[in-house]
């Protein structure tokens, strides 16, 4: 109970000085919080662009157009070929009559395609590989092309697969860019730790005369670097959240032009409570390299 008693009232003095300088601390704050928010935001983008692509499909599909005309003969003829090929696990067959009716819900445009003057669509089979191997599913649309009964077949998973490589691209930028401002955001604690320590050298000579330990000595520096992490965290969220706030309203108005209900996901309670704990860190982190470099070259006099 004493040790926890010493540690609050630290805890208080370094809120008090905090409040003594507070333009000072509230810069700092201002600073850390804006650096932090850059990656956050980029990962709550990623997240949500994430979350759409694995709503849109999750099972790679060829999909194979036929030109028109055809007999129920000859769709059956076709299907029985493609279901005994060894490399497709299912065939579904889409009507042009389906297909468009399928278009009608998807899109809610249903009275303009409903004054078309005849259905533009053609008859399709909906074609799923045996494996999702990007090797073999390009051999398999390879060839499906070469078939003279097809008039276009389209391998439905490419944007995916490009969405990802973007994703993955976009993980990487984050990821140095988070790296970057992580190092900046300790040497901003560093630089403060830094100046504290200096304005503060005498009291913490006459500190270690009458034998003050230097985890003593330290523990004020840390919990300052500390409350100074955990703020910017908080501004960086605060920031972050009236940013998503903003832009979904006006995402809104965008995605209800085209029938979707996108939206950028707002952090959740994990995320939130990382974001606190990983900028804590970082302010403790500063103020414990500054202390370490900067208290033992202190020595009464």
């Amino acid at each position: 109970m004493k040790i926890l008693h010493e540690h609050l009232l630290v805890l208080l003095a370094t809120l008090r000085r905090l409040r003594l300088t507070p333009g000072a601390s509230l810069l700092n704050m201002i600073i850390i919080g804006i650096a932090l928010s850059l990656p956050v935001g980029a990962y709550v983008l990623l997240k949500s662009v994430q979350q759409l692509a694995s709503t849109v499909t999750d099972t790679p599909q060829i999909s194979a157009f036929l030109d028109a005309g055809k007999s129920s003969s000859e769709l059956s003829t076709l299907k029985n070929k493609l279901e005994n090929n060894e490399r497709i696990a299912k065939v579904e067959f889409i009507s042009r009559d389906a297909a468009l009716q399928q278009l009608q819900k998807s899109t809610g445009v249903a009275d303009m395609v409903g004054d078309l003057p005849k259905n533009p669509l053609p008859d399709a089979f909906i074609i799923y590989p045996q494996t999702t191997d990007a090797d073999a599913m390009e051999a398999l649309y390879q060839e499906l092309q070469s078939w003279q009964q097809f008039d276009q077949v389209q391998l439905d998973s490419a944007w995916i697969k490009k969405l990802d490589a973007l994703l993955n691209l976009g993980r990487l930028a984050t990821g140095i860019l988070a790296t970057t401002l992580s190092l900046a955001l300790i040497a901003i604690t560093f630089n403060t730790i830094r100046l504290q320590i200096l304005t503060r050298r005498d009291e913490i000579e006459v500190t270690k005369l009458i034998g003050a330990s230097d985890g003593f000595i330290r523990r004020p520096f840390l919990y300052f670097g500390l409350l100074q992490g955990l703020t910017g965290g908080l501004v960086a969220w605060l920031l972050v959240s009236a940013s998503l706030w903003l832009l979904n309203g006006s995402l809104h108005n965008l995605t209800q032009l085209y029938a979707s209900d996108f939206h950028l996901h707002p952090l959740s309670l994990p995320d939130s409570l990382a974001l606190l704990i990983f900028s804590g860190y970082l302010g403790w982190l500063g103020a414990w390299f500054s202390v370490s470099q900067h208290l033992w070259q202190i020595e009464p006099r």
